[in-house]
């Protein structure tokens, strides 16, 4: 198991009514809780070492409070691996200055080998591209900024 297959299981438990799960796998011991923190807690043992590893998780809050009038923030809906372009030849959806309108797609999340198409839910302009291509992006984290028209 390593750490893509750990962050799919969150992922996984997350959407679920399971508060806390347990799993020993050979010489791994690997215990997984929800909690009201911002910040799920993976401790998992492997031959007597503990290995410590934060996943940061945002709230909707966070992301929505902007001191900038009239910009939308777009987050990400899910944890996955952010792409701007349908493949690496194609040009990006957006860039910085595109107008965009809603139901335009902004761009692609991979989770768990799945394609998630990112479209945008106000007419504008794109100001800021908040993440880098291929970047691994959490649940509720920022990725556009988008200046609202109309």
């Amino acid at each position: 198991m390593n750490l893509k297959d750990i962050e799919e299981l969150i992922l996984t438990i997350d959407k679920t009514s399971i508060n806390r799960i347990d799993i020993e796998l050979d010489n791994l011991k690997l215990s997984i809780q929800k909690g009201e923190s911002l910040q799920k807690k993976v401790v998992a043992q492997e031959d007597n070492k503990n290995q410590e590893m934060n996943i940061e998780t945002f709230t909707e809050e966070e992301n929505i409070e902007n001191d900038e009038e009239n910009v939308y923030i777009v987050t990400a809906p899910l944890m996955g691996t952010f792409y701007r372009a349908s493949s690496p030849d194609a040009p990006p959806y957006v860039s910085v200055g595109s107008k965009v309108k809603k139901g335009d797609k902004l761009c692609i999340l991979e989770a768990m080998k799945l394609m998630n198409e990112i479209e945008c839910d106000v007419d504008g302009e794109i100001v800021d591209i908040l993440v880098e291509n291929e970047e691994l992006v959490e649940y509720g984290q920022p990725l556009f900024k988008i200046k609202i028209q109309g």
